[in-house]
């Protein structure tokens, strides 16, 4: 049997367990039978409506804690795309027929990422079983050593979820922490000499790979010469944003004195041996010559900058790349290329948050950022980076950090 002849919504029908779908704004898309059987709700009272519109807190218990926690595992889905299964809750349902009545109830959720083409989640599967007779002893079955059981399940179970909750919150401080330091270091927006230039930093959503990418714009001795660079530290946190100051000052530094970009990250590569952290890294610089009209560049294992010319025409550096920094137990000389430019072309240089996505090939992010650049071409460097970052980030924020330079030649 193919799969133009399975009914997937018979499937789901009779899928066993209490299963519904919501869509990213939380709102009920679909529920299965059992679902509607054990939650106690009919298809029209919970269908297009608000997943805490049809199930809220229970007012009578000011200790309950059953939306904050299912939020938060819904929204961590949403941000990271990996499934999440909570620890066991309480969480009361309010009686259909007679409002004023709250019915306590223990369930044990799991909540599910279901993707697009695009590899961004279009739909939660949220999978609950209800375990309330486990937890609260009927009819007096239960003997006095199941109840004590029963009751140390739960009480382990809710400790859980309170340290899960502190983790959470330390590594959000952190996080925060890890930020500012990365501000603090990142180069502010500026004019690269004559020319405009415009820099973006977006976090990743959450605390996943956020604090590793940097950018920077340093003027070169000997002529009319800007160096254009960027690079993306594996890792994430104060110690991705410790490596990261280190590796882009140290290429600062050496871009000023080295005969090229590929001597530059030559030296930059032997310097991130010594630095733990820094294995792995990737960094591309460009010296850009306006003297000449040439753009020299070198790549250590990082997606190629762009060169969008002023009709359009859209030009991937990719003619000098070698691997990661620190990748190669005995270094050797790194390559090098060039190429040339008009005046009113744009230099583009980014990491891999812009345009990598989830089970899509880098290609296709590839050829999304070119579409955008050429569509808006005509704009001011400022002007262009808002357009693209909105066009290739997703509506809720990427996974990975984002970084950005865009530079008029």
């Amino acid at each position: 049997m193919n799969d133009s002849a399975i009914d997937y919504a018979a499937v789901f029908q009779a899928l066993p367990g209490m299963v519904a779908l919501l869509g990213p704004d939380l709102v009920y898309v679909d529920a299965n039978e059992e679902f509607l059987q054990g939650a106690g709700r009919k298809r029209e009272q919970t269908v297009g409506h608000h997943l805490f519109e049809v199930f809220p807190d229970n007012p009578n218990d000011p200790a309950a804690t059953g939306v904050r926690n299912l939020e938060a595992s819904l929204r961590r889905v949403l941000a990271t795309g990996e499934r999440d299964a909570m620890a066991l809750q309480r969480y009361d349902v309010q009686d259909p027929e007679r409002p004023e009545r709250w019915q306590e109830r223990y369930w044990s959720p799991c909540n599910v990422p279901v993707f697009g083409p695009d590899g961004e989640v279009v739909l939660l599967v949220h999978r609950v079983a209800e375990v309330t007779e486990l937890i609260r002893a009927r009819g007096g079955r239960s003997t006095d050593r199941t109840q004590v059981l029963e009751a140390e399940l739960y009480t382990r179970a809710r400790e859980l979820q309170d340290l899960n909750e502190r983790l959470r919150q330390a590594h959000a401080r952190e996080r925060e922490v890890a930020l500012a330091l990365q501000g603090a270091m990142l180069p502010a927006r500026r004019q690269a000499a004559d020319h405009r230039a415009a820099v973006r930093y977006r976090p990743a959503v959450g605390a996943l790979n956020v604090c590793g990418d940097w950018y920077d714009l340093v003027d070169l001795v000997g002529g009319h010469r800007l160096g254009v660079s960027v690079g993306d530290v594996v890792g994430h946190g104060l110690a991705a944003a410790g490596v990261m100051g280190q590796l882009r000052s140290a290429l600062s530094a050496t871009s000023r004195v080295a005969a090229g970009p590929a001597q530059a990250l030559d030296v930059l590569g032997r310097y991130a041996h010594v630095v733990d952290g820094a294995e792995s890294t990737t960094a591309v610089t460009t010296f850009v010559d306006f003297d000449r009209h040439t753009i020299t560049y070198s790549s250590a294992g990082h997606p190629p900058p762009v060169l969008m010319h002023p009709d359009g025409r859209v030009e991937f550096l990719d003619r000098a790349t070698d691997p990661p920094l620190d990748a190669c137990p005995d270094p050797v000389p790194r390559p090098q290329a060039a190429t040339v430019f008009t005046d009113g072309a744009t230099l583009v240089l980014y990491t891999d948050g812009l345009i990598e996505r989830r089970r899509e090939d880098i290609d296709t992010g590839l050829a999304r950022l070119a579409d955008s650049l050429t569509r808006h071409r005509s704009t001011d460097p400022e002007t262009l980076a808002d357009a693209v970052l909105r066009e290739l980030l997703p509506p809720g924020g990427a996974t990975d950090d984002t970084a950005l330079v865009i530079v008029r030649l």
